[in-house]
């Protein structure tokens, strides 16, 4: 075991996972803060469209098999999509921290009944309301895009990258369509992936980097 993990170190990226769940839990319990609503003209004018429940569910597969995929067969690809991910990721805890947030857009009743709804009543009772800024949702998806369209498998298979990112795309609409998030959410994330992408894979920004050393 121990020589497979010295052969394969950037697999200890994945002891981020439980670090990560355990602050966002943290984070959902507290009550004794006050909560900064996060709205905007835009989300009342956005509908509430059950059936993008389902590309909202398929981020969850999207990220971990890309992740996992990169781990075994594009290790330099892994390298720079999992940094990407964890800074994010961490600047989210930060600013859930630091600036407590959360939505007032969920709808009391839905206009229809059908499957999807019942998913998004299943959806709203296992994740509050709170700590939406900005969407891991969306910033992953995002990453996630990113790594694909960049490597080498991705540049082979045109096919492989216009369907990333047409789910890409729903995902990232799914979020607002399912009043998980606000507009305000989806661009902080865009913003947030814009930068942490010049670091992570930047050409300018690591020949700089590589000089320094």
């Amino acid at each position: 075991m121990k020589e497979f993990i010295s052969k394969n170190r950037h697999i200890l990226w994945v002891l981020y996972v439980p670090v990560y769940f355990i602050c966002f839990f943290l984070l959902e319990q507290r009550t004794d803060v006050d909560f900064n609503i996060i709205h905007c003209s835009l989300d009342d004018k956005i509908p509430f469209i059950e059936y993008f429940i389902i590309p909202y569910y398929l981020w969850f597969a999207y990220v971990a098999v890309t992740v996992v995929l990169f781990a075994l067969f594009d290790v330099p690809g892994f390298k720079k999509l999992v940094p990407y991910l964890v800074l994010g990721m961490t600047i989210f805890l930060i600013v859930s921290a630091v600036y407590p947030n959360m939505l007032m857009l969920r709808p009391e009743t839905f206009p229809r009944e059908n499957f999807c709804t019942d998913l998004v009543r299943a959806l709203y009772k296992t994740d509050t309301s709170t700590n939406v800024l900005p969407s891991i949702h969306v910033y992953n998806s995002i990453c996630v895009y990113v790594a694909i369209h960049r490597c080498s498998f991705g540049k082979k298979h045109n096919l492989l990258r216009i369907y990333c990112f047409i789910l890409t795309v729903l995902i990232i609409m799914s979020t607002v369509f399912l009043k998980q998030h606000s507009v305000i959410d989806v661009l902080t994330a865009f913003i947030m992936a814009i930068i942490l992408y010049i670091p992570i894979y930047s050409k300018k920004f690591v020949k700089k980097k590589k000089g320094a050393e």
